[in-house]
């Protein structure tokens, strides 16, 4: 069992114990008692809040004590001004709910104020005497000021982590008298605010000011365990764990581990130091199979135990590997496309904090009901109690830092920011469902990236580190850095490419929008990136975007896509649900099978191996100090070569080799040139050279490498001999060998190769500088050509009595790729100047207006038709799509949709015939 709220072994004495000391004790004489107000959208849990049952369940479920004092409830309530002077032994004239922000409904407040003041009274159980009292503090927002009997007991700032004070020495002995002064300037502050606004619209919502997590108070000994930092290390078959405490002299912990009633396993050690707990042939947590072991630590004293807290923990691996021919995050040492939603923790009734816990759960929940392994939690850290349901549910969790409104202006700013970022990771840094931190988003408040990066990646090297969601969107800066590179694409999908360091993910796309009426949270003026007329169009639309997704985790090689969005959020209305969480919008069961055909695709990727089949890579030095050189030939022998986007068109086709079933083992694989087809890459003498296939037997194992797991530990990728066992194909003074195995650093990174984006990025050669007309392959339609019209592409009927217009705007001259030069651009033979395009999908004819985005929408890769004739055209900034055409009309598509994007005919649709000019 884990902490719950039907928990009955952990914390079951303290929620009986609930009604004695939370709901018989209101604020002193407060003036006018709570009232809940009215929120704009009720939730189904909105009428079970009241003061009596606030929040009672214990907050802390990775360090449980067992006695413990709620003080969420009614609290006194009032404004404040900055320099007043706090309201000792005063009424105040409001009552609040505790711990709802005031701006929600639920708190009985419902408007937001700067600064403000919250009163009540406690007592502390007899049976405490003897111990210390910690009053802790989930979260409030933004700077906390805590008085216990007119001292002040202590100053916070941070509106995402909990802190906490030993406040023994201001206690009285009967009743206490406790106040919290809180200031939060929101969105005219500089600091981390996540989505909250002054001034709410659009994707920005209201504030959530003040005390919005429980409230508690516990007593600890003097000596006492203050948090776990727990580290599964699946392949070490251990727990690392970290005891942290305070006030210790001399003790030392007992840790165990339990799966059910039955140790599995024991350590004991020092405080503060790293300790191996033995978790035997561990049992492994993930998404399908969330199993958690129980934990015990004990602080001890000699024999005798100072101290005690009960926790969870899960044992998983993360990290990138190259699968299927792309680095990927893999869990467990293995890929699945990882599939989830936005997610901005933002409630119609509570803003900031869920009604209740069975609501908190209800999100994660719906989406493991609709087939989704992971959330994106969008720029605001939840309650601890979120992610106990996050691990015991079983979902992949990427953690956003709530960013700033705007950059920085001062360096103390910058400071509050890394503290505050260092305080999420601390706190949540043993939740197994955490694989990914995310430091900025969109280039909101941006500063620093790589470092900031960097700084999370060393405080945290078991997770990935996202320096930047969306580098391809809204003014954002790449840091260059981290595991992942993140695109943002409305509506989407699409994909970066993924390098030799990061994996490609899709870190916001969709937005499908769907009204539904009573539903709303401002009836009529919600809006989606694209509307959907109902319920049936949605679920259709959807299915064909996670189709598009199967296709890009191919090519050009995506592994996660985050979906906007799980909820509608005030005015935004493109959640699977209603923001009250009442109405599903899609089709469950049609939603979740697209789902699974999407995650089982991904795992057939697992068994294919580490390279892929009948696909043109290059192959990048992984050695450090040398990663700007490439596998080439030249004079048919293996080298290395520097090379970078301005060097010459020879190096970059030696440099590109198609990878195909090895010759002599089809398990492995043979390295075809891009420029000397039929020659391979082989070894002879164990030197590596590029001969043509003779068909001998010999030949074969010569020229066939089995991949292998990168001797370096990295997630490249080695090459072993297939008739050398023991022989990897290595670089040294810039020559290829294939040589036995030496256990050294340096035969290790020389032995090891980063799969890259080919250097040469078409797989067939077209005529430059040549005039040429489009012919369609469609059977039925071959009489028609691409041709422009009105500055847009479409297909028309051309023959030799067609007028002298119809046949020049038929005419395109082939040229260097405007944004790459092994790709084509095709410029209108009547005006010079213009170029095919495409714009939101719509293939157009328009002058280049010098633009990297122009150049970018103009560059077309020639590969092989995917109907088995032709050429088919795939943009370079959208790898997976092809020039398409469809109703006469020309367009870039992938078939994932319906209309020009549907899948009928699409393989003969793409693929054109590349013909004489019909106006020469």
């Amino acid at each position: 069992m884990h902490p719950s709220q039907t928990s009955p072994r952990r914390g079951r004495s303290a929620l009986l114990l609930l009604p004695l000391l939370c709901g018989l004790l209101p604020p002193v004489n407060a003036e006018a008692a709570w009232i809940r107000k009215t929120p704009p959208l009720s939730t189904p849990w909105t009428a079970q809040v009241s003061p009596s049952n606030a929040l009672p369940e214990y907050p802390r479920p990775q360090m449980v004590r067992s006695d413990w004092q709620n003080l969420n409830g009614e609290w006194q309530f009032a404004n404040a001004s900055a320099g007043q002077t706090p309201p000792f032994n005063q009424t105040l004239s409001e009552s609040v709910l505790v711990p709802f922000p005031i701006e929600s409904a639920l708190s009985g407040i419902q408007r937001h104020q700067e600064r403000m003041w919250y009163r009540r009274t406690f007592t502390v159980p007899s049976g405490w005497s003897g111990r210390r009292v910690q009053l802790n503090f989930g979260a409030v927002d933004w700077e906390a000021t805590v008085y216990v009997n007119g001292q002040r007991v202590g100053v916070h700032q941070g509106g995402f982590d909990s802190f906490s004070f030993d406040i023994t020495g201001n206690l009285n002995g009967g009743t206490n008298e406790l106040i919290v002064g809180v200031y939060d300037p929101t969105s005219d502050g500089n600091q981390p605010i996540g989505k909250q606004r002054l001034a709410p619209g659009g994707i920005w919502y209201t504030a959530a000011s003040g005390i919005w997590q429980t409230v508690w108070l516990e007593p600890t000994p003097a000596a006492r365990i203050t948090r776990l930092d727990m580290t599964p290390d699946v392949a070490g078959q251990a727990l690392k764990v970290t005891v942290q405490g305070a006030g210790i002299a001399g003790q030392t912990v007992e840790v165990a581990a339990f799966n059910g009633s039955t140790q599995v396993g024991q350590i004991t050690g020092s405080v503060g130091s790293e300790l191996r707990l033995p978790v035997p042939n561990p049992k492994l947590w993930s998404p399908e199979s969330p199993f958690l072991y129980d934990l015990r630590v004990a602080l001890k004293s000699g024999t005798s135990t100072v101290d005690q807290v009960t926790s969870y923990f899960g044992m998983r691996s993360v990290g990138l590997k190259l699968v299927g021919g792309a680095l990927r995050p893999v869990l467990n040492g293995q890929f699945v496309f990882q599939i989830g939603t936005l997610d901005q923790g933002y409630w119609p009734d509570g803003i900031y904090t869920a009604p209740t816990d069975e609501a908190l759960k209800f999100d994660i929940q719906k989406h493991k009901d609709l087939g989704y392994n992971l959330i994106r939690k969008h720029i605001k850290v939840e309650p601890q109690r979120w992610f106990y349901w996050a691990d015991k549910l079983g979902i992949l969790v990427w953690q956003d830092m709530p960013s700033m409104e705007r950059p920085p202006s001062t360096a103390a700013a910058k400071t509050q920011f890394e503290l505050e970022m260092r305080e999420m990771v601390d706190e949540h840094r043993s939740s197994p469902s955490i694989i990914l931190w995310v430091v900025l988003n969109e280039g909101w408040g941006q500063y620093d990236q790589a470092r900031l990066a960097n700084l999370v990646k060393g405080w945290d090297p078991s997770r990935l580190v996202d320096n930047m969601s969306g580098i391809n969107c809204c003014g954002a800066v790449d840091g260059g850095n981290g595991d992942v590179a993140d695109w943002h694409t409305y509506v989407g999908p699409a994909s970066p490419v993924p390098s030799a360091t990061r994996a490609a993910v899709l870190g916001e796309f969709g937005g499908l929008g769907l009204r539904v009426t009573g539903h709303e949270w401002s009836p009529g003026n919600g809006f989606g990136y694209e509307m959907m007329s109902d319920a049936a169009a949605l679920t259709s639309r959807y299915v064909g975007l996670m189709q598009r997704s199967q296709s890009l985790m191919t090519n050009p090689g995506l592994s996660a896509a985050v979906y906007t969005e799980i909820t509608d959020v005030e005015n935004e209305i493109n959640g699977m649900l209603t923001y009250d969480r009442v109405i599903m919008k899609p089709n469950v069961a049609q939603v979740r099978a697209a789902h699974d055909s999407l995650i089982a695709a991904s795992r057939q990727l697992n068994n294919q191996g580490p390279l892929p089949l009948n696909q043109f890579r290059s192959f990048q030095v992984a050695t450090p100090g040398l990663t700007d050189r490439y596998m080439r030939h030249i004079d048919a022998l293996g080298t290395t070569a520097s090379i970078n986007a301005a060097s010459e068109g020879t190096l970059k086709k030696d440099a590109t080799f198609k990878i195909v079933a090895g010759l002599g083992d089809a398990a492995c694989y043979s390295f075809e040139s891009r420029n000397f087809p039929g020659q391979y890459l082989r070894h002879f003498n164990f030197r590596i050279r590029r001969d043509a296939n003779d068909g001998s037997a010999t030949f074969a194992q010569d020229a066939t490498f089995c991949g292998r797991a990168a001797l370096d530990g990295s997630g490249n990728v080695s090459l072993e001999s297939k008739n050398k066992p023991g022989f990897y194909l290595r670089h040294r003074s810039a020559e290829l060998w294939v040589d036995a195995f030496a256990d050294t650093v340096g035969f290790r990174q020389d032995a090891t190769w980063a799969l890259a984006s080919p250097w040469w990025k078409s797989g067939v050669d077209l005529t430059v500088n040549a005039y040429a007309s489009l012919q369609v392959t469609t059977p039925g339609f071959t009489n028609r050509y691409l041709r422009h019209s009105a500055d847009l592409a479409y297909t028309e009927v051309v023959d030799g009595n067609s007028s002298a217009t119809l046949k020049q705007d038929a005419t395109y001259k082939t040229v260097i790729g405007l944004a790459d030069a092994s790709c084509y651009s095709f410029e209108s033979r009547n005006f010079p100047g213009h170029y095919l395009r495409h714009a939101s999908d719509r293939v157009r004819k328009n002058a280049r207006d010098g633009s990297a985005l122009f150049d970018q929408d103009a560059t077309f890769c020639a590969q092989p038709g995917l109907a088995g004739i032709g050429v088919s055209f795939e943009p370079i900034n959208y790898p997976g799509r092809h020039l398409r055409h469809y109703s006469a009309e020309v367009w870039i598509a992938d078939g994932s949709g319906g209309g020009w994007n549907g899948n009928a005919s699409y393989n003969a649709d793409v693929s054109w015939n590349v013909v004489s000019p019909w106006a020469p």
